[in-house]
Order: structure tokens, then C-alpha cells, then sequence
């Protein structure tokens, strides 16, 4: 038999017009760890179950695993950058850390599919795990963000994306496995759309029409564009994003979903500082006057193979606590800075 490099999960896989986010904790006991690590083999089967009904909607499911998941469930070796989810800034400019053990990000052409694929692996954790967060995303007119931008413009592509996003030699025992970390926008929309577009333009650093980046001798150096790109001896550093608008009219819920992979969570960290902290200190996201983190967690992405296998695993060791639960903070209005309100 050939010796295969291992089959990463669907990071890769095409953006689609539905997605659902699923973050759940793990459940005291050994029972409930056990039930995780034998349901482990059984998520592609059931992603083949139900894209086999409709091959055209293009389902797909990234199962992905929490640092204190990792230790309890699989023990060692375990993934050398996997490590709890890092807070950034303070106050209200925040990005917190919420509990996250397991991630599931399933994607489709129609929800119905990414509806019944969730329900069939939620049914075979069972009482196992406990949902702390399930956000239901979609696709908005030509792939915009809920504040009227283009979103996921500089995702790279072909070679570059596993190139960016793929485990190598750097870690050889988790070839083909990836890193993604998970934040929860919500939005002051009555406060951005009280800005002119001149204004809401310099805050992300493009044009909100043409998509068109902003010139450097006037793009302010406090746009989201401007501190989230990353340079390393000359060459820019990228990561992959899918994130999808969510929102309740009716509750004034408005919010992105934001989901960054990558093969080190390093970079994804770097530009979170920049936004939160600033770069120089002070210097932030403007776009953080408008917007709120109201959840964040990292979690690794085992690559397929890997992922049938850890059904198989023990050594993982029982925590002395149980993980405390915190439920996903409601929408409130963001205050802009004095700077911006003024615009």
C-alpha cells in the first residue's frame, strides 16, 4: 500500500451559502469522555450519510477539539501550539474567552442539510456534552458582512491556502491537521449607520462598493485592514476565513461570526492585539467602537485520519474541576470613541 500523506478535514472546502457554529462543553464524568472519543469515528461516516441525499449542496463538517478537551479526552503526544484561547485588550474592547471543548463548523448550500447533519451528530453525543453556543450563519448578497462590506477578500487560495493553513513537518505527528480560532460579533448597527460611508470606508480601509482597498497615503492606520495584515521578512502572512453574518431582526441582533484558520493560531493572535490593543498600543480597530467579542475560544482540527483514530485513543486524565459554563452575552450598544462619533 503507498504511504498517503494524511487527508486533512474541509478546511479547504468552497464557501457556501449556509453554515452552522456549534460550540459545546464536555460533561463531567468518564462516560461522557468516553462517549466523545467513540463518536469521533463517526463523524465523516455521517457527513457521507447526508451529502450522499444531495452531492450538489457541497455539506461539509470540521470537527475540531479545545486545549483542556485535548488533555482529557487524548492525552499526549498533543498538538504543540494548542493552547487556551488568549484574552486581548480590556474593558469594554475586549476579546474574551469562553468555554469551547468542541467545535463543529458545517457548511452547505441550504440549511436543511447543515440542520439535519447537526441534528445526527448531536443525537450521538447525547447527554454527553452540553451546547453553549449554536449560531446559524448566512450568506449576504455577494458575500458581505452584516455592516455592508465584502468579507474574506485576501483569503488565499489553491497552494497558498494549505500552504497558510496546513500542519507540515513543523509538527510531524499532526500533518494535515490546521488551527481555528472562533469570536461572536454583535453589532451597534444604529450607531454604524448613523456614519457616512466616508466614514464606515476609513474604519475597514476599503471602498464599500467596489471592494477596492483604500490607497495607503490615505488609509488611516487604525482600519481593520491596515492592522490585520501581517508581514514576515517581506512576505505577507495570511490566514482563512468563513466568516458568515448571523442576526435577529426582531431581537436588534445583529453580528459576524468569525472563524480564522490557520497552521499556527499565532498569526490569527497577532492580528486580534493588533485590533484590540492597537498598533502602536492605543492605536486600535476602530471598528471595535462598533462591534463587541462576546465569545472566543481556539480550538486544533485533527485531519480525518487522525480524527477516526482518536476514537481509539486513551491517557486522557479527568480534570479536578468541572469546567464552569458561562452563557453568550446579549447584544448591547457599543459607544464609539469621541475621534469617530465626531466623523
Amino acid at each position: 500500500m503507498p504511504d498517503f500523506a494524511p487527508e486533512p478535514q474541509a478546511v479547504h472546502s468552497p464557501n457556501t451559502r449556509h453554515a452552522i457554529f456549534l460550540v459545546a462543553t464536555i460533561n463531567p464524568g468518564p462516560d461522557a469522555a468516553a462517549t466523545v472519543r467513540a463518536w469521533c469515528e463517526d463523524v465523516a461516516t455521517l457527513t457521507r450519510t447526508v451529502s450522499t441525499r444531495s452531492p450538489s449542496e457541497n455539506l461539509s463538517c470540521i470537527c475540531a477539539f479545545g486545549s483542556q478537551a485535548w488533555d482529557r479526552l487524548f492525552g499526549q503526544p498533543r498538538p504543540a501550539a494548542l493552547h487556551p484561547f488568549r484574552v486581548f485588550g480590556d474593558g469594554a474592547r475586549t476579546a474574551v474567552a469562553t468555554p469551547g471543548d468542541i467545535l463543529l463548523h458545517i457548511r452547505a448550500e441550504s440549511m436543511d442539510m447543515c440542520f439535519e447533519l447537526a441534528t445526527l451528530l448531536m443525537n450521538g453525543l447525547g447527554d454527553a456534552v452540553t451546547v453553549v453556543d449554536e449560531t446559524h450563519g448566512f450568506r449576504y448578497f455577494d458575500r458581505r458582512a452584516i455592516i455592508g462590506f465584502v468579507d474574506g477578500t485576501e483569503n488565499p487560495a489553491g497552494r497558498e491556502a494549505v500552504h497558510f493553513t496546513m500542519i507540515g513537518d513543523e509538527d510531524a505527528e499532526f500533518t494535515g491537521g490546521s488551527y481555528v480560532l472562533v469570536q461572536k460579533y454583535l453589532h451597534d448597527m444604529a450607531g454604524w449607520n448613523a456614519l457616512s460611508v466616508e466614514s464606515q470606508e476609513g474604519i475597514i480601509g476599503r471602498h464599500k462598493l467596489s471592494n477596492v482597498e483604500l490607497d495607503d497615503d490615505i488609509k488611516p492606520a487604525s482600519s481593520h485592514s491596515a492592522l490585520t495584515t501581517l508581514e514576515e521578512n517581506g512576505e505577507e502572512v495570511k490566514i482563512l476565513r468563513d466568516n458568515m453574518p448571523f442576526g435577529r431582526a426582531g431581537m436588534g441582533e445583529f453580528g459576524t461570526y468569525f472563524i480564522g484558520y490557520a497552521r499556527n493560531p499565532a498569526p490569527i493572535e497577532q492580528m486580534l492585539e493588533n485590533m484590540f490593543v492597537g498598533r502602536p498600543a492605543g492605536n486600535y480597530d476602530r471598528l471595535l467602537d462598533y462591534s463587541r467579542a462576546v465569545t472566543g475560544s481556539l480550538f486544533f482540527v485533527p485531519s480525518e485520519d487522525m480524527l477516526e483514530a482518536l476514537a481509539q485513543r486513551t491517557g486522557g486524565v479527568e480534570p479536578a474541576m468541572d469546567q464552569r459554563v458561562e452563557p453568550v452575552a446579549e447584544a448591547k450598544p457599543v459607544q464609539p470613541s469621541p475621534d469617530v462619533a465626531a466623523s
